[in-house]
C-alpha cells in the first residue's frame, strides 16, 4: 500500500513537472474614455496560445471588496488551479480576464447619478478592447463569468442584464444586492456611494437587486444562462444567496446551487475555481 502511494506521488510530480503553464501577466492597462483613467487588468493565457493559431473561450473573472485584478493572481492561484483543470482534462483551454474594479471608485456598477460609469465601461470599452487584442471566440457560447462577493455580485448584474452575451455566470459567495428596497439606504453608504433622490434610489434599486431582477425576468430568459451559485454555510452573504436560490426555483429558471462547508475566505474560493472552470468549459466544449 506504502509503494503504491508514493508510486502515485512520483508519477503526479514527473507529470506536473513535464505538464505546459500558461502565463499571466498582472500588471497591464487600458485607457478609458469613458472613466478617464487608465484601467488595470490581469489576463491568464493558455499553455499553447503562443504556439497556436486558434482562438479561445474567455472567462472574466471578478475580484472581491478590498482586493484588485492581482487579487485571483496573487490569492487565488489562478494560474497553478488552471493549468492543472486543463492538465488533467477536466478544463478546456481558455482565456481569464481579471479587470480592477478597485480604483478610482470601488465596485462594479455605474452610480445613482451616472457620474461614474463603471459598467458601461466594462461593456461598452473594455470586452471589445479584450477581445480585439487577444484571440478570443466572441460568440457568447464562449464567452462566461464568474467572481467572488462584491465580484459575485457584479457577476450576478451583468449575466442578469445583458444574458445575450454570456453562456455561464458563476457567483461565489456573492453579494446580491440590498435585499429590499427599505435595506438600500444601509447598502449603499457601507458601499461608499453617495445617497440620491428616492426616484433615482428606486429605478436603481430595481436595477441592481438579485431579486428583483430575477422576478421580472422574462418567460425567453429563463434558459439564456447556465448559473452556477456557490456559497459557504458560514458566509455572512449567506442569506441573499439563498434568496437567490429560491427565486430562481420559484420561477422554475435551471442553475446550481452548493452550499458548502466554509467561511467568507480564500480558502473557500481556491477550493470553488477547479469547480467554475469545469462548469464554463461544459459550455465551452462541442457534444
Amino acid at each position: 500500500m506504502k509503494k503504491n502511494c508514493l508510486l502515485f506521488i512520483l508519477v503526479l510530480l514527473i507529470r506536473l513537472a513535464s505538464a505546459q503553464t500558461g502565463r499571466v501577466f498582472d500588471n497591464l492597462y487600458f485607457n478609458s474614455d469613458i472613466l478617464d483613467m487608465e484601467r488595470n487588468y490581469a489576463i491568464y493565457l493558455p499553455p499553447d496560445y503562443e504556439t497556436s493559431q486558434r482562438s479561445y473561450p474567455v472567462l472574466y473573472l471578478l475580484h472581491g471588496r478590498g482586493d484588485d485584478h492581482t487579487g485571483w493572481v496573487q490569492f487565488g492561484e489562478v494560474q497553478f488551479i488552471t493549468d492543472y483543470m486543463i492538465d488533467i482534462g477536466s478544463a478546456t483551454p481558455m482565456i481569464i480576464v481579471m479587470p480592477d474594479a478597485n480604483s478610482g471608485q470601488r465596485g462594479y456598477f455605474n452610480d445613482l447619478d451616472d457620474n461614474w460609469r463603471y459598467e458601461d465601461f466594462f461593456f461598452e470599452e473594455f470586452i471589445p478592447f479584450i477581445e480585439k487584442k487577444y484571440r478570443i471566440k466572441s460568440e457568447k457560447r464562449f464567452r462566461a463569468i464568474a467572481g467572488l462577493s462584491m465580484g459575485g455580485g457584479g457577476t450576478f448584474m451583468y449575466a442578469l442584464h445583458h444574458p445575450e452575451l454570456f453562456s455561464s455566470a458563476c457567483p461565489l459567495s456573492a453579494d446580491a444586492g440590498s435585499l429590499s428596497m427599505g435595506e438600500l439606504d444601509g447598502y449603499l453608504t457601507r458601499n461608499g456611494w453617495k445617497l440620491s433622490s428616492e426616484e433615482k434610489m428606486e429605478a436603481w434599486y430595481k436595477q441592481h437587486s438579485a431579486l428583483e431582477l430575477i422576478k421580472d425576468m422574462p418567460e425567453d430568459q429563463k434558459k439564456s444562462v447556465r448559473w452556477f451559485i456557490d456559497c459557504g454555510d458560514d458566509d455572512f452573504l449567506f442569506e441573499g444567496n439563498s434568496l437567490v436560490h429560491i427565486a430562481m426555483r420559484k420561477k422554475e429558471i435551471p442553475h446550481e446551487f452548493r452550499i458548502r462547508e466554509g467561511d467568507h475566505n480564500w480558502t473557500y474560493w481556491r477550493e470553488s475555481l477547479p469547480e467554475v472552470l469545469s462548469f464554463v468549459s461544459e459550455a465551452f466544449h462541442q457534444h
